[in-house]
């Protein structure tokens, strides 16, 4: 009767946990079948976007093309074909850039590996794409000779050096901070009235001014570290030659002039406006001037408007700059990419009342960030810094940025951005099912562990109990501190900032709101991950050393040992890993969003093109992946050399039922970890694939705890026997009575035990690969004979 209490327990245990552990693959393939079905039944890809061809982006209900293609579409080439002139050969060429040569000059030059030649593409005044005249270039002409020669050089020599200046800044991405500063220099120099340069030369000029702001932003930067004074000086003579052009614009991909002449003496209002065109360069057409406005008329087209008003004057002048590279500022910081026009307006007449209304409709990625504030700003040339002096904000009933200032010089809006954090919902029911049920096996099993110690008399316990640890709390940190705060706070005065009148310039371009605790928790959540790993290591170390090399013992002061290990490795890992961002980041008010993610309380993943430098990869992903792979290929050893091998020297063990062989192996692949390389199948470029292995992932590592419960817990016939006392004492409360074991049974049981304790070494085998039962007589004449190890 007992033999058949114990299973019908083993049966109802088993039916408990194989109906929740079916009911979550059940949820989990539902979900599955239900996301994939949504999927098919809803295009993923936009159609508007798919309109934009030749990698052109949609864009406020337009397609922006690359410089090599135009058009509604993007289907017209915008380039210059491959040709050769002059025995100098030229790819394509976009149009309104220079191309270089393939003929590089020699190593012995000091322009050694750089084109010798150049060729403008442009478009004729019949709307024609036209190739320029090839210049050739000084192989042993440099922008800091350049800068030496342009202060001494007649008016004459100046057309060669701006030509020169040209030619040397026609490959931007190459310049330096040194090419920079030295650029500016020169051309400053060439702009300068006092200088007698002519018309050409400053044309040219204006040529490499627009080469230089296709520089990277970095490069602008250390360039002002160094001296500022070389752009505050360019900055100031393009003013002054924008009004000295008559009635011709010049144009050119990152900058335009124009001169307005004024024909009456009495107040003027001039309209100038910037409209948006196809790609994110300024063309012919591109502005427009109005002398008849009386106030800023805005239309879907434009970009960016002025109004001047003044009160005498013989002319004014206009000078757009696509980026504010020219202008870096000590206050305000930029980390985004969005490109901002900086408009310039001036007069020559001196000792005049003038003002300017501007308006401006900057672009930025609308799906992905929204203005939090702006200021409207001008360029202090004395401060070398932008200065609200004089300026403030208008409002407007449109979706432009209204701005009014009481006099003239370089104005724009310095911006203020918030990111659209796509903030996931609240935890799947499936991941909170899983971890609820893996909580609780890992509590109880933890208790069992250490109640039952001394029973068991193994020395795996100590081992056993650290994971089994590390996992409870990083389940219990996953469910409740995994997602962040921020999500739920509703900011009111976010609505309030760019209505309010207060005209104060932001720290820097992107706004973020801090949250300490989810920084805390994702170091937790870090750590003891890294921890629960560790312990996988160090459990399939051990489980090699007792299994494998059973005639060697293990090393003195072992437990001490795998404990600093377990214990104290991750946190090295972890503070180290904070430690070196915060000193690369400190400077960054968010630097803590280089450590974690804004979406949730977890580790940042860089972008693919920075992921080889991302502590991410170095500081989680390879330590996780080395301990798999040791542990993978420990589990192979002990599969094949203990579990589905046939030891002769036992007879009991030769033959052992393959369920109980492929349980083993379960039990073993769960402490292993090895689950868990299905995050690495998630990777795979396949929607559905992906969601399936998704869905796997979580499914087999939510409930890791739940399994390490039945596999570890349920099964031992201690863990069956306590529970069958329990039934009993239940039984006999109702009035039910049980039959007392059978004595012939526990004899036999403990002749079997006896004789495994003969082969000490395969006992091992035994405890830790299926842990056996003590029964009471056998405890009690054993305890005192042997201490329980840890």
């Amino acid at each position: 009767m007992a033999s058949c209490r114990v299973y019908d327990l083993r049966v109802l245990v088993a039916t408990v946990c194989g109906l929740l552990t079916a009911i979550v693959l059940g949820l989990g393939i539902w979900r599955t079948v239900i996301k994939i079905q949504t999927g098919t039944s809803t295009p993923t890809s936009n159609t508007e976007i798919s309109l934009c061809s030749n990698g052109g982006t949609w864009e406020n209900g337009r397609c922006i093309c690359p410089e090599m293609w135009k058009g509604w579409r993007c289907t017209i080439p915008n380039v210059c074909n491959n040709s050769t002139e002059y025995g100098f050969t030229f790819d394509q060429i976009a149009v309104g850039k220079y191309g270089p040569s393939k003929q590089k000059c020699g190593k012995n030059t000091l322009n050694a590996g750089r084109a010798r030649a150049t060729r403008l593409c442009s478009i004729s005044i019949y709307g024609q794409i036209v190739l320029g005249n090839v210049t050739v270039g000084d192989c042993d002409q440099n922008l800091e000779t350049l800068e030496k020669k342009v202060v001494s050089d007649t008016a004459q020599s100046l057309d060669n050096i701006s030509s020169e200046a040209q030619f040397l800044t026609h490959d931007s991405d190459s310049l330096t901070a040194a090419n920079i500063t030295s650029a500016a220099k020169v051309v400053g120099q060439i702009f300068n009235a006092s200088r007698n340069a002519t018309s050409e030369a400053k044309q040219v000029a204006v040529t490499t001014v627009s080469q230089l702001l296709d520089a990277p932003e970095d490069v602008f930067e250390n360039a002002a570290a160094v001296d500022n004074d070389a752009f505050a000086t360019l900055i100031k003579e393009m003013e002054t030659y924008s009004l000295s052009l008559g009635d011709k614009p010049v144009v050119k991909p990152n900058v335009a002039l124009q001169s307005v002449p004024l024909t009456s003496s009495s107040p003027t209002r001039v309209l100038f406006s910037v409209k948006k065109g196809a790609s994110d360069s300024l063309i012919s057409g591109s502005t427009t001037v109005d002398t008849n406005a009386n106030n800023l008329n805005p239309d879907a087209e434009t970009e960016l408007q002025i109004l001047l008003n003044t009160s005498k004057g013989n002319t004014c002048g206009f000078v757009v700059y696509q980026n504010s590279k020219f202008f870096q500022s000590k206050t305000f910081k930029t980390e985004s990419n969005f490109s901002q026009k900086i408009i310039s307006s001036s007069t020559d007449a001196k000792d005049q009342k003038t003002s300017v209304e501007i308006l401006f409709n900057p672009r930025y990625d609308h799906k992905n960030f929204q203005i939090y504030s702006y200021a409207c700003v001008y360029w202090n040339l004395e401060k070398k810094d932008w200065d609200t002096k004089g300026c403030h904000k208008q409002k407007g009933t449109d979706e432009f940025f209204y701005c009014h200032c009481n006099h003239t010089t370089n104005f724009g809006i310095l911006m203020s951005f918030k990111k659209n954090y796509k903030y996931p919902e609240s935890l799947d029911y499936i991941s909170k099912i899983g971890c609820a049920l893996s909580i609780t096996g890992l509590v109880l099993t933890i208790v069992f562990q250490i109640v039952t110690r001394n029973v068991r008399k193994t020395s795996v316990t100590w081992v056993f109990v650290s994971l089994c640890t590390s996992m409870l709390i990083f389940n219990l940190l996953f469910v409740f501190g995994i997602e962040n705060s921020n999500s739920v706070i509703k900011h009111d005065s976010d609505n309030n900032k760019m209505d309010s009148t207060e005209n104060q310039i932001p720290a820097q371009d992107t706004v973020f709101i801090s949250n300490p605790t989810c920084t805390v928790v994702t170091a937790l959540l870090h750590y003891f991950l890294l921890v629960t790993f560790t312990w996988t290591g160090i459990s399939a170390a051990q489980l090699y050393f007792l299994l494998i090399r059973t005639l060697k013992p293990l090393p003195q002061h072992f437990i001490l040992f795998i404990s600093l290990i377990g214990w104290g490795v991750p946190a090295v890992v972890v503070v180290l890993t904070i430690g070196l961002i915060f000193s690369q980041n400190k400077d960054r008010p968010h630097w803590e969003l280089s450590y974690r993610q804004e979406e949730i309380c977890w580790l940042a993943i860089q972008e693919k093109n920075n992921l080889v430098t991302s502590p991410f990869l170095w500081s989680f992903i390879l330590p996780v992946t080395l301990i798999l792979i040791h542990n993978i290929v420990v589990y192979i050893i002990i599969i094949v050399k203990v579990i589905w091998k046939n030891n002769n020297n036992l007879t009991s063990t030769k033959k052992v039922s393959t369920l109980k062989k492929i349980i083993r192996m379960l039990s073993i692949a769960v402490v292993f970890g090895i689950t868990w390389i299905l995050a690495y199948l998630m990777l795979i470029d396949n929607n559905y694939a992906r969601l399936v292995f998704n869905y796997l992932f979580c499914l087999f590592n939510t409930t890791q705890g739940l399994q390490i419960f039945i596999l570890y817990t349920v099964r031992t016939k201690i863990f069956q026997e306590e529970a069958s006392k329990v039934l009993k004492s239940l039984s006999l409360s109702t009035g039910r009575m049980k039959s007392m074991p059978s004595t012939v049974s526990l004899r036999l049981r403990v002749r079997m035990y006896n004789m495994i304790r003969s082969f000490p070494s395969l006992n091992e085998h035994f405890r830790l690969l299926e842990p056996s039962v003590i029964t009471e007589e056998t405890t009690l004449s054993e305890s005192d004979q042997a201490n329980p190890s840890i």
